[in-house]
């Protein structure tokens, strides 16, 4: 993930924090609003307040980009412990169900049953919707929850480490994939009963963990000062035919107007002369860059 275009001090673009266990994703963009000054943070999908790793933050007139960053594949660092469930699926919850430890020489055939597009039933305490409800909330007040599977796809899994009860593995799978849930699966395919005792969300599309910040380097102000810097949305964005344009067609773009589209691809990004992005921009039959979503003057991503 490329830092700053220039070395200029950007008020508008992406930051990617590093979260820490306990704290809620909700809670991590409200420390970066009051670290940038400004209400205008939004993410591009949250963890599990349990989980650690990777936030993709926008800030400012970038988070109009949020859905047109990569965020796919979504990859994590798990730890799932056997010989019993819990009601949350994960680390949290309370014991619901115990069983002996699993024989793991059927591990290979049960992460097989696990692999690919397949279906999945959701922690209970998630936040799907039953009767107009969020799960999560049913079920801390102790009533049945009863979630329809829903299609998933994993793409790999790379065990790292074995013990007699744990089992340290890298997963990568596509956005919406419950991976405690892989972990309650898992044990139930190994005729056994587990659930997940760690997770880490290392990356996210383009986005990777190591080029995050910690929370704790967002005290009041950081972001705004310069302090902590922000970053171009440009390397996360999804495939896209990067277009420089010059002061004549950012002024058509900003009236809406189409431009001519004389490289390949259906969409485009549009930079002007200071490497700052104007539009999002889809190709029209006549061959032309239509304006999708157009930046406001003055936006420094």
């Amino acid at each position: 993930m490329h830092g700053l275009l220039h070395g200029e001090m950007f008020m508008d673009g992406m930051l990617l924090v590093d979260k820490p266990a306990g704290v809620s994703s909700h809670d991590v963009v409200a420390h970066v609003r009051r670290a940038a000054r400004t209400k205008r943070v939004g993410h591009a999908g949250t963890l599990d307040p349990f989980a650690t790793g990777l936030l993709v933050l926008a800030v400012g007139q970038a988070t109009r980009l949020l859905p047109y960053l990569d965020a796919e594949p979504k990859v994590y660092e798990a730890r799932f412990r056997f010989g019993f469930e819990t009601d949350s699926d994960d680390v949290t919850g309370l014991p619901t169900v115990t069983a002996p430890l699993p024989d793991w020489s059927a591990l290979a055939d049960a992460i097989r049953s696990l692999t690919g597009a397949i279906q999945q039933i959701p922690p209970a305490y998630s936040a799907k919707h039953v009767d107009g409800e969020r799960a999560y909330k049913k079920a801390r007040r102790g009533e049945a929850v009863e979630l329809k599977a829903v299609d998933i796809v994993v793409h790999e899994w790379r065990v790292v480490h074995l013990t007699a009860d744990i089992l340290d593995v890298v997963i990568t799978c596509k956005g919406g994939t419950y991976v405690r849930a892989l972990a309650r699966d898992l044990g139930r395919a190994l005729h056994s009963a587990a659930h997940c005792d760690t997770l880490r969300r290392v990356q996210s599309g383009r986005c990777h963990v190591a080029s995050a910040v910690a929370l704790s380097a967002l005290e009041r102000g950081a972001v705004a000062d310069g302090r902590v810097a922000l970053m171009s949305p440009i390397p996360a964005l999804q495939d896209m035919t990067l277009v420089s344009i010059d002061a004549d067609a950012e002024a058509n773009i900003r009236m809406g107007r189409s431009i001519a589209a004389t490289e390949d691809g259906t969409r485009a990004v549009l930079v002007n002369i200071d490497d700052r992005i104007v539009s999002i921009a889809n190709r029209t039959d006549a061959s032309r860059w239509q304006p999708k979503v157009v930046l406001p003057l003055g936006d420094a991503t």
